[in-house]
């Protein structure tokens, strides 16, 4: 990010909108995709998105200013959702529900495995060569995926297949949504309240329509009357809007502040995520055996208080103290992320995975936004329009703080509807 930000000349608000278009764009798509995948077919969605993703990284790299190197993030996303909706549908067609939890826990551990490799990588890329060269990565990858695709996917999973699909409600969703996090980001100001009440609307009249037709492109109805599947998504969106944002932030306090290169940013930033991709596998076999519910609270209870350490991080704080809370943080996410999908998945019926899959994606999305959100607008008003530069490293620690109070309480308030939904009976 600071690579970037000399580069380009932009200011801090600017540099927030890389991270937060990819995740705009994303939740904007992520649940028609997750209709329309179990329409037309996961494996066909699976693809189609591996491609797209592949061809706009590769874009990337050729980005010649800030607005497009943001368009193709925001080509990722919509790429991005294709692929995670259809992935987990497909690994939950797969496997029966006694082993739905290994399965969903080697998963996100893969998933983690790619967040730890990503920023030692991307550190050690940008300081030998530049960032571009982190957007070289993923073409080639992308072309064994297809291959592995191809060769290995001989079946297709489409349980909706002959059902309408709902454009409208399509449309509703993104307008809604686009609207309110753009209003939400300029808030105070009047165009923000104005995009803000809009986008309100906007989502009350998809639930409106969502709960009155035949063949909704998302199921409203299971959060009225399924208090597991509710509470589950309700706790992962509180999860991620705490904790998301914290990497963006420590990379730029690692930089800034303490003064160490991108690679020795990315070394201790991968901390966390390889605690995550450990604890994943084990959290999601226990889950299998015991109710997911008390296993990802204790998960988000811990994330709670390593973010309360983190609001006291500094001008003077060591780094060992920084990285004990990075493996607390890992220890808590990777406890609760595996337990907490199962329980999602785990609380719909077969035919209404998909819609399930495309749930658990967009409220992480949607979290992960928020989180970022949130960051933008106390930059916004603490930081103001202006680069990261010594004179501003005070209210950047005073806009750090402010994060991590905000992110530990909503991870308290998390821990209640993790522990408050339930049992899984389906």
């Amino acid at each position: 990010m600071p690579s970037i930000q000399a580069e380009f000349k932009i200011d801090s608000v600017t540099l927030s909108w890389i991270s937060t278009a990819f995740l705009l764009s994303m939740s904007v798509f992520v649940i028609p995709i997750g209709k329309f995948a179990d329409i037309v077919g996961r494996k066909k969605i699976f693809l189609t998105g591996t491609i797209l993703f592949s061809l706009s990284t590769t874009l990337a790299f050729f980005a010649q200013n800030v607005s497009t190197l943001i368009l193709l993030r925001v080509a990722q996303g919509i790429a991005g959702a294709f692929c995670t909706t259809a992935s987990l549908a497909i690994l939950s067609s797969v496997f029966p529900p006694q082993e739905r939890g290994r399965a969903i826990g080697m998963n996100v551990s893969a998933v983690y495995m790619g967040l730890s490799a990503g920023p030692f990588l991307g550190g050690l890329i940008t300081h030998y060569y530049s960032w571009r060269a982190i957007f070289l990565l993923a073409p080639p990858l992308g072309l064994l995926v297809i291959f592995l695709i191809l060769r290995n996917m001989k079946e297709e999973w489409a349980e909706a297949r002959g059902q309408k699909f709902d454009f409208l409600g399509s449309l509703l969703y993104a307008t809604g949504i686009v609207a309110l996090m753009k209003g939400v980001s300029s808030l105070p100001e009047t165009e923000g309240i104005v995009a803000s009440l809009a986008g309100i609307l906007g989502m009350l009249a998809f639930v409106y329509r969502e709960s009155k037709i035949e063949f909704p492109v998302f199921e409203v109805r299971l959060f009225k009357n399924n208090r597991v599947f509710a509470f589950s998504n309700i706790a992962s969106t509180i999860n991620y809007s705490a904790s998301y944002s914290l990497g963006f932030l420590m990379s730029l306090y690692l930089q800034f502040i303490s003064g160490k290169t991108a690679s020795e940013a990315g070394s201790i930033l991968i901390i966390q995520p390889i605690v995550m991709s450990i604890f994943s596998p084990i959290s999601g076999r226990l889950s299998d055996r015991f109710q997911p519910q008390v296993i990802s609270s204790i998960g988000m209870l811990l994330c709670a208080s390593a973010l309360v350490g983190f609001s006291f991080v500094g001008f003077g704080t060591s780094i060992e103290y920084i990285i004990s809370l990075l493996v607390v943080m890992g220890m808590g996410f990777g406890l609760f992320s595996s337990p907490n999908v199962n329980s999602t998945m785990g609380s719909v019926e077969k035919r209404q995975l998909g819609i399930a899959s495309s749930s658990v994606s967009s409220m992480r999305m949607f979290g992960q936004m928020l989180s970022m959100i949130i960051t933008t607008l106390i930059f916004n008003n603490i930081i103001g329009h202006k680069q990261i530069l010594p004179e501003s490293y005070p209210a950047f620690i005073d806009s750090l703080h402010a994060v991590f109070r905000i992110s530990a309480a909503m991870c308290l308030l998390g821990v209640y509807f993790s522990i408050a939904r339930g049992k899984n009976h389906i």
